[in-house]
């Protein structure tokens, strides 16, 4: 009894450190976008203002910054998540020995440093005419965005049935329509989890970013160039506002499943 007691009082403590370790920070960033102090803290605490938000949207570089990563993070997903369906696709139907070999180099990306993504990116393509840029930022994540999508996808594809798509062929269907009538629909799932994981990896990827953007500057680039020339409490409006716009996005989702399920189960 008392070890069981002493058990649950272990894990409230660690669940209590854990999350104050995750969301403290959090709030403390959040805290300071009302202090009046124009350097980003919460002590002293000099006043409590909103003008920070005021000065968040006057910063039209910061705008223009934050369209630039969108624009390379929606360009992204159009590269990344074709192609790393199509890896997926490809090594479910490798039944060979040099399955392990080729799964080993697709996912190699991953393990690669963003800077040597970023300078081999730019040396490759630059005999090409491709030069620093959106296309050049978009060309360089999504070669290891990819990666990320062909695991999330093969994942996925680890618990289909074979035998729908066979039945398929045997009713008439064509390679072609067997996909989009039958893996597809089953895909969609982890496809629409991959593209949100390809678009968060690439806003806030800076490592690749910076030796490939040439003149562009997204948001994590100009972050850190705030960083270096001095940071205002604008910066920790953008994150709130962010987390704000996060927790909202995950309630919704949340409320929409739970309704799903009980209309299902009605």
């Amino acid at each position: 009894m008392i070890d069981d007691r002493f058990a649950r009082l272990l894990t409230r403590a660690y669940l209590g450190l854990f999350f104050a370790y995750l969301f403290l920070p959090l709030a403390v960033m959040g805290a300071a976008t009302f202090n009046e102090s124009r350097f980003p803290t919460v002590t002293p605490w000099t006043g409590t203002t909103l003008k920070w938000f005021a000065a968040l949207w006057a910063d039209g570089q910061m705008w223009n910054a934050l369209g630039t990563s969108f624009a390379v993070a929606l360009g992204v997903i159009c590269l990344a998540v074709p192609i790393g369906v199509a890896a997926a696709l490809f090594l479910s139907d490798l039944h060979s020995r040099a399955r392990s070999l080729v799964y080993g180099i697709m996912v190699s990306p991953l393990l690669t440093p963003g800077v040597i993504i970023g300078i081999s990116t730019l040396i490759f393509w630059r005999p090409y005419g491709v030069t620093g840029g959106i296309l050049l930022t978009v060309l360089a994540q999504a070669s290891f965005i990819a990666a990320y999508v062909m695991l999330l996808v093969l994942a996925r594809l680890q618990r289909f049935d074979r035998t729908l798509e066979e039945a398929a062929l045997d009713l008439g269907a064509t390679p072609m329509q067997a996909f989009r009538r039958v893996t597809l629909p089953f895909l969609m799932p982890a496809i629409l989890a991959a593209c949100l994981i390809a678009f968060l990896q690439s806003f806030e990827n800076y490592n690749t970013t910076v030796f490939v953007r040439g003149f562009d500057t997204t948001l994590t680039v100009y972050i850190a160039s705030k960083v270096r020339t001095g940071v205002t409490p604008a910066l920790n409006a953008l994150g709130l506002i962010l987390i704000a716009l996060t927790i909202i996005g995950a309630v919704t989702h949340e409320l929409l499943r739970r309704r799903a399920a009980g209309r299902k189960a009605a």
